[in-house]
């Protein structure tokens, strides 16, 4: 897997945490340097966790499933996009304006529980975990706290477009492995 393959699935799994963060934005009325904190730490922290525990539980099954991995990652990553495009099209939610642990631990815990699948697929994948996880917890961080600020000014205007793109990224991105494996595409 490559730096841009790994940026492109970071950036669609940080949608749903960037989209928290726009609304988080327009829940409070001036943004302190504390609030960033909060939100990159919680859903970057969040979105580099998942994923780890998610390879640590694929690696004892790859040897079982070695030969169907690419159809599971594919199936893993196109399903966590078509989730997200639906939750999209849903009903709006109100979000809290607290950046307490109460508040952040069950939206970081939301926003990240994709990761967790996508953390097998790299199993699967035999990813060198530590860089990805990494990366995918430092891009979630820089975009949670943009879109805190983005949100504190525009609102939840681009939360469903930013869903929207997040799964049609995870979407092709498996459509890619599963080509790859299948020697249609190289």
């Amino acid at each position: 897997m490559g730096l841009w393959e790994l940026f492109l699935i970071a950036v669609g799994l940080s949608m749903d945490a960037f989209a928290v963060s726009v609304c988080k934005g327009l829940s409070v009325k001036k943004i302190k340097p504390r609030h960033g904190i909060a939100v990159g730490v919680y859903f970057g922290g969040f979105q580099a966790l998942m994923p780890l525990i998610g390879y640590f539980l694929g690696v004892q099954f790859r040897v079982l499933i070695e030969n169907i991995d690419h159809w599971i990652a594919f199936l893993l990553l196109a399903g966590i996009g078509i989730n997200m495009i639906r939750e999209a099209r849903g009903s709006e939610e109100h979000v809290d304006a607290s950046f307490g642990f109460k508040a952040m631990l069950p939206l970081a815990v939301a926003t990240s529980i994709d990761a967790l699948a996508v953390g097998i697929s790299f199993a699967f994948l035999q990813a060198d975990i530590l860089p990805a996880v990494s990366f995918i917890g430092g891009v979630t961080f820089i975009l949670s706290v943009a879109g805190l600020f983005v949100g504190n000014i525009f609102g939840c205007k681009y939360k469903s477009r930013a869903e929207v793109f997040g799964g049609i990224v995870l979407i092709l991105i498996g459509i890619k492995i599963l080509l790859e494996h299948l020697h249609i595409f190289q």
